[in-house]
């Protein structure tokens, strides 16, 4: 087998290129029909998309249009080992919704609307997808 100067040379880059950019895995779409906020900004109601990075440490929350993404990392949760869901929680808050946080498989973020401990029992509105 022969090698060139460019082969050698394309190489590292490209190998370079794919460590730099993101891996994630497969992305569940979870229809969200009310508008809601996260970290303090609103959003519309609409299909949103939920993506795992590869190693697993991390969710990313792609609104639709794709114009806003949000980004947390991922704790082993209450879930069973084996659950393959993906989850988004939302508390109520006067008008609206609150996203509470994303469940992805067995993970979850944690608590993302920093609420206060007084107004934990109201209801969760949860969402789910596959």
């Amino acid at each position: 087998m022969r090698l060139s100067l460019h082969t050698l040379v394309l190489a590292p880059a490209l190998l370079a290129a794919a460590a730099v950019t993101p891996q994630l895995a497969s992305a569940a779409v979870l229809h969200v029909p009310f508008a809601f906020t996260v970290n303090g900004q609103t959003l519309p109601a609409g299909d949103y998309s939920v993506k795992s990075s590869l190693n697993g440490d991390a969710v990313v929350l792609v609104s639709p249009g794709q114009n806003k993404s949000f980004n947390w990392l991922l704790v082993p949760g209450d879930p069973t080992p084996g659950e393959t869901k993906v989850v988004m929680s939302f508390d109520s808050k006067g008008s609206g919704f609150a996203l509470r946080s994303i469940q992805y498989r067995a993970l979850i973020t944690p608590r993302l609307d920093k609420k206060s401990r007084d107004t934990d029992d109201r209801p969760v509105h949860v969402i789910r997808g596959e």
